[in-house]
């Protein structure tokens, strides 16, 4: 990160206190709002840090390594004037980074063929363009129901211990753009992360080959926690470069948003601000929109970026404040079922609440197939019906359904089992609706009413119950 001293340089030995990973600088003049300042303790070590909030004659500082050593008596501030940067290349591509953007991997550090603020440049509302070529993930659950779309934000609600890293790994390994010739990359972000699992993330992208067009940045749970504020920035900077300034088409995985809320009200409580639900910060909306909405794509440039966020559910709760307000801010949801999971079903995706608001922009004839919207919601419909008959049967028991309702319960186990339940298999959309089609016909072509009779025809042939 570019922490380049300016002629503006001021120097300061006025440090009131020290609390966390903030320094509070007194009787400070002309500084601003996110500028890079150098921190010197009595080793004479220098730490990068940031102003993070200037109120009358205080900046209060936040040191992205830490604290550790410093005392208020002896540490000096020097302001550069200059804000964070972050250097990028193409040579990023098939590299493993901290979460500031320093090589991890043993190998040289990056060449930077551009300098650009990790908080990124607004993107002109007129300037977007509509998010509608479709991604194929190749997960059958997203890819046929509830389908990720280039240039959108779709976050993945987990809780503990469920495989939200198993499956943002595959997703990373198996994603393609169909239909164009463009290239793709990822740029993988995790925060907050044991060592065990940043070895299974790279051992994962090594084995598969798809680290030659992934930029790895792995945040780990001893590393400072300013640095998590620093990781998803530094990540979308990267993006943004190989997007709008390379022309590639690139999805962007974080992994885990929880991890980096939990810094942000560590900082905020350092701060001594006035806490809002759950103890978060009170502009944690606002926030979290400057980090999803980076993505999107902009009009007369191939680029574009796409976001899958991954974050755990504390206790599951869906109406928790960092599910809720990533809820408001993306455009749908994908929701991990427990009940699933122990049933050894993986991916243990549960379609019911899940939902994608771009699907429509990115499907059908000349994208994915034309039966692709009736398939979809047919198979929603009969998993619907099947659910709701096995609360039932808790009540008054199988053998008091039925022959048409024991279809629908039949139906919600194949279902399951056979397109939820794929394993670490990579599904062409193809095989995903064709399989779609073989669980549909266990039932008669009057009972898809969901589908139209063209694509019935021209797709649903075969025997039918």
């Amino acid at each position: 990160m570019d922490t380049q001293t300016s002629l503006l340089t001021k120097h300061y030995r006025t440090l009131s206190y020290i609390s966390g990973p903030l320094v509070f600088v007194e009787r400070v003049a002309n500084v601003g709002y996110g500028e890079i300042v150098t921190i010197t303790g009595a080793d004479g070590a220098p730490r990068a840090g940031q102003v993070l909030e200037v109120n009358r004659e205080r900046a209060v500082v936040q040191v992205f390594t830490g604290t550790r050593g410093l005392d208020a008596d002896t540490t000096r501030a020097h302001f550069t004037g200059n804000v964070a940067r972050l250097g990028v290349a193409m040579e990023m591509l098939g590299r493993t980074l901290n979460g500031a953007g320093q090589p991890l991997d043993g190998g040289p550090a990056v060449i930077p063929e551009k300098f650009l603020d990790i908080h990124g440049e607004p993107i002109n509302p007129y300037a977007r363009d509509h998010p509608s070529e479709f991604i194929q993930t190749g997960i059958s659950a997203i890819d046929g129901l509830n389908t990720l779309v280039r240039g959108q934000k779709l976050p993945i609600f987990s809780g503990y211990g469920l495989p939200a890293n198993e499956i943002a790994a595959q997703i990373a390994m198996h994603a393609r753009v169909l239909g164009t010739s463009e290239k793709f990359a990822v740029v993988f972000a995790a925060l907050g992360i044991t060592h065990r699992e940043a070895s299974f993330f790279i051992q994962r992208f090594e084995t598969s080959g798809a680290l030659d067009r992934t930029v790895l940045f792995l945040n780990l749970a001893d590393d400072p926690t300013i640095e998590r504020l620093i990781t998803p920035r530094a990540a979308l900077t990267t993006a943004e470069y190989l997007a709008f300034d390379q022309g590639l088409h690139v999805l962007v995985i974080i992994t885990d948003m929880t991890n980096y809320c939990e810094a942000l009200r560590e900082v905020a409580n350092a701060r001594e601000q006035v806490p809002g639900r759950r103890g978060y910060p009170g502009d944690l909306y606002t926030d979290l929109a400057t980090i999803y909405e980076r993505a999107g794509r902009i009009k007369d440039k191939p680029g574009s970026i796409t976001q899958l966020i991954i974050l755990n559910m504390p206790d599951d709760d869906i109406t928790h404040p960092i599910p809720d307000l990533t809820g408001y801010i993306t455009e749908g949801q994908i929701v991990l079922s427990r009940d699933l999971h122990r049933r050894g079903i993986y991916p243990p995706i549960d379609p019911l609440p899940c939902l994608s608001r771009l699907m429509n922009a990115g499907i059908g004839a000349g994208k994915t197939r034309a039966d692709h919207r009736g398939v979809a919601d047919q198979l929603y419909s009969f998993y619907a019906q099947g659910r709701d008959l096995r609360r039932l049967v808790a009540i008054i028991g199988e053998a008091g359904l039925g022959a048409a309702d024991r279809k629908y319960l039949a139906f919600a186990d194949r279902f399951e089992q056979e397109f939820i339940g794929q394993g670490d298999t990579n599904r062409a959309i193809e095989d995903t609706l064709n399989l779609g089609w073989e669980l549909l016909r266990a039932f008669p072509a009057n009972e898809l009413k969901r589908i139209k009779r063209e694509h019935i025809v021209k797709y649903g042939k075969g025997e039918r119950g």
